[in-house]
């Protein structure tokens, strides 16, 4: 299975009021092979700072098995080079077959689960980028390499002039709402 670009979205809710949209949006886009959920979490927080997590993906298992052993690979290679990626590539596949295919750790998802404010939700999803696998390959072809990337915030796109401050400030609220 070729995997395209991944990234990981923290999505934060101060009213957290769902009612499948999200999901909905996730699929149609899982349906037009746009993107993939590799994982997810969704995650509410009460007043007291209470938490509940529930995972949600929409990989088959052998799916997720087989991403397990990219990311175990991953994980592996910046500590042991090729024979740790081996090692890795193994260890990720077979807890991925034992542990029911948890993406996220424990530890990974507490550092971003302590950023949440009491009394709001976030969601946390890592998502693979299918619609770039066919841009990738062809930078790779022509000798590129990814520098860098990010998500460009709808106030500064007023600054290069490609939306009024209108326009960036409802982009914004529409953001936060």
């Amino acid at each position: 299975m070729p995997i395209g670009p991944v990234q990981l979205i923290v999505l934060g809710f101060d009213q957290p009021d769902f009612h499948g949209e999200i999901i909905a949006e996730l699929q149609r886009l899982h349906d037009e092979q746009t993107v993939r959920v590799i994982d997810a979490l969704a995650v509410h927080k009460d007043a007291d700072g209470e938490i509940e997590v529930q995972h949600l993906s929409n990989l088959t298992r052998d799916e997720a098995i087989e991403v397990g052993s990219v990311i175990g690979a991953l994980i592996g290679l910046g500590i042991e080079g090729e024979e740790g990626a081996e090692a890795g590539a193994l260890l990720g596949a077979e807890a991925a077959a034992e542990d029911g295919v948890q993406v996220f750790s424990d530890e990974e998802a507490w550092d971003v689960l302590e950023e949440i404010p009491n009394d709001s939700a976030a969601a946390l999803v890592l998502l693979e980028h299918q619609w770039a696998v066919p841009l990738r390959d062809a930078v790779a072809a022509a000798g590129g390499f990814r520098i860098s990337d990010g998500f460009i915030s709808p106030l500064d796109l007023v600054a290069v002039g490609l939306v009024s401050a209108e326009e960036a400030e409802a982009l914004e609220a529409g953001e936060r709402s």
